[in-house]
């Protein structure tokens, strides 16, 4: 009898014991985590000369819409739409591109800003033919843009950046023409 009530005592005490180590182990653990910067893509100097300077305010408009959907930044994107908008005002294009541009400017969504600038990149592509004095813009496609049906955009270079994408799939595309 002595024995079974020293091993309840005992058997107790442990218990109490190991009760009071899992509180201080419950106690939350700080741990310092570094978070990384997105990176911010810039566009490559345009060395194109273009015969019109107002297709040259287009194109280069149309570049910097380009770098901020590659950045998925919808609010710059807005920004940079608005800017196109005056250049196209001041060149003279059809109203369903400055339809399509409006809808990019006034969008904070930059899936909806990445549908509209498809039908943007027709007109610019139309645009730039027989505009250049000299260099080259690249007609670039990605085959895997909205659910695999491919779409369209011009570049400065031969690198893809792909404005569809963005850092999901930046390098997803490829030259598909050169406009000389």
């Amino acid at each position: 009898m002595k024995k079974s009530i020293i091993l309840s005592i005992l058997l107790v005490a442990v218990t109490l014991f190991s009760c009071a180590d899992d509180k201080k182990k419950t106690e939350p653990e700080v741990k310092t985590v570094e978070t990384k910067e997105a990176k911010v893509y810039e566009s490559e100097n345009i060395d194109a000369k273009f015969k019109d300077e107002k297709k040259a305010s287009i194109f280069n408009q149309y570049i910097n819409l380009k770098t901020a959907l590659v950045n998925t930044n919808a609010k710059k994107a807005s920004q940079e739409a608005s800017n196109l908008m005056t250049a196209f005002a001041n060149f003279g294009v059809d109203k369903n591109v400055l339809d399509a541009t409006q809808k990019i400017s006034e969008s904070s969504d930059v899936e909806e800003q990445r549908k509209a600038f498809v039908d943007v990149t027709v007109e610019v592509e139309n645009i730039m033919k027989d505009a250049l004095q000299s260099g080259t813009i690249y007609k670039q496609y990605c085959p895997m843009a909205f659910n695999n049906e491919g779409a369209y955009w011009l570049s400065e270079s031969k690198d893809i950046m792909n404005p569809y994408f963005g850092d999901r799939m930046l390098k997803c595309g490829r030259v598909d023409a050169e406009i000389q």
